[in-house]
């Protein structure tokens, strides 16, 4: 309570990444597990590569 947000510049993503992180954040959206937000807080996104190559 009483704590103000904390603002992180988010890590650097590929081209490549981004577009796998914007396909997965619109799935997520449209199967309802996520919402937008204007919120001032926020955590950033880290993707990590399966062994399988994928994210």
């Amino acid at each position: 309570p009483g704590t103000g947000p904390i603002s992180m510049t988010p890590y650097r993503m590929s081209v490549s990444e981004l577009k796998e992180l914007k396909k997965h954040l619109e799935e997520l959206l449209e199967n309802k597990f996520i919402q937008p937000s204007v919120s001032p807080w926020g955590a950033p996104v880290l993707l990590v590569k399966k062994k399988d190559g994928s994210m």
